[in-house]
């Protein structure tokens, strides 16, 4: 049994961090950690894990002392010294934060304001995203898990870059996001009153994903691309949908496009390329680690339209991190990411 750690338990992408590996068949959750809640059980943050789970969250060091594997869900800024205690203890490290998501460290201090302070771990990082760097991550020691956006974003575009089929210019991404993407803590925006039955744009043009899709796009169309990006809050608890506009190249029809993305994704178990005429729904992938796209094109102005949605809390964050840590522990992808999602 791999033995594994959470630091950061206590939040939303630990929470579920924790629901997920209590029933993974190759994996014990050894040790949770917390800061807020240190000294307490987590069943007494989260009731739901009464007499399932009631181990008492602990120190980071104790949660690296007792693990294997650790998962990071922190905030970005943290997690630079957690992945260095734990490489110096031969430990494998995840981190669901930031900190090593770009390649740039100066991308990286432009965008979050944060140093680097250990340029040899970002060297030897990896990009988490296992349907397009899976043999990268499978020797990787320090993983860094992708934001929920850019995991939408990256497989619903890299097919039609990786093929060439469309124009690396003008790339416009509408996207919508679930409240638990702002995280577990207060905020005036994500009170009941000031999000339920409201919806609206937030750091438009300036989130902090922007970077990391870029980074990843350009690597897909093996040249430098740009986005522009509008995020949107949606007045529910979990799911992401991204709404991608981008030129076709001359002579490509839509019919190519969806021939890419069969042939790219047809050993995928977790992409679900949507029949022609079909929608995508965030319901329709709701506590899953799936992740469904639709392909449509507009002859008139020559777009192809893709539409993906994932649970940003699954897909998105800690299903995402289980997936890498079962290809970098030598385990099939999929185990103990079966769950299918919830049909109402």
């Amino acid at each position: 049994m791999i033995k594994t750690g959470i630091i950061g338990a206590t939040g939303y992408a630990g929470a579920e961090l924790v629901r997920i590996l209590l029933r993974h068949p190759e994996a014990e959750l050894a040790a949770v950690g917390s800061v807020s809640f240190e000294g307490q059980p987590i069943s007494a943050v989260y009731p739901a894990l009464s007499e399932i789970c009631d181990l008492t969250c602990v120190s980071a060091n104790e949660v690296v002392a007792k693990s294997d594997v650790i998962f990071a869900a922190v905030p970005y800024g943290l997690s630079q010294d957690i992945a260095a205690t734990c490489i110096a203890q031969g430990k494998k490290f995840i981190d669901l934060g930031a900190d090593f998501r770009l390649e740039d460290p100066a991308e990286y201090e432009q965008w979050y304001g944060c140093e680097v302070t250990y340029p040899e771990l970002h060297q030897q990082a990896v990009y988490g995203l296992p349907e397009l760097f899976r043999e990268e991550i499978k020797s990787a020691s320090i993983v860094g898990n992708p934001g929920c956006y850019p995991t939408a974003v990256a497989l619903g575009l890299a097919p039609a870059l990786k093929n060439g089929l469309v124009e690396t210019a003008g790339i416009v991404i509408d996207a919508k996001s679930g409240v638990t993407g702002a995280g577990r803590g207060l905020a005036q925006a994500y009170h009941f009153p000031d999000c339920n039955e409201h919806f609206l744009a937030y750091k438009v043009a300036c989130h902090r994903h922007i970077p990391e899709m870029e980074q990843t796009l350009s690597q897909m169309a093996k040249t430098a691309v740009t986005v522009t990006f509008v995020p949107h809050l949606l007045p529910v608890n979990r799911g992401i949908l991204v709404t991608l506009y981008v030129k076709l190249k001359p002579q490509v029809i839509l019919e190519a496009v969806r021939e890419a993305y069969e042939c790219v994704y047809q050993n995928e178990r977790f992409v679900r390329l949507k029949p022609a005429g079909t929608g995508v729904n965030i319901h329709d992938v709701k506590g899953s680690n799936y992740c469904d796209i639709a392909l449509y094109d507009d002859p008139r102005t020559g777009t192809l339209i893709v539409t993906s949605v994932i649970d940003n809390m699954v897909k998105g964050a800690a299903g995402q991190a289980v997936q890498n840590m079962n290809l970098i522990c030598g385990l099939e992808e999929a185990v103990g990411l079966d769950m299918i999602p919830q049909a109402f």
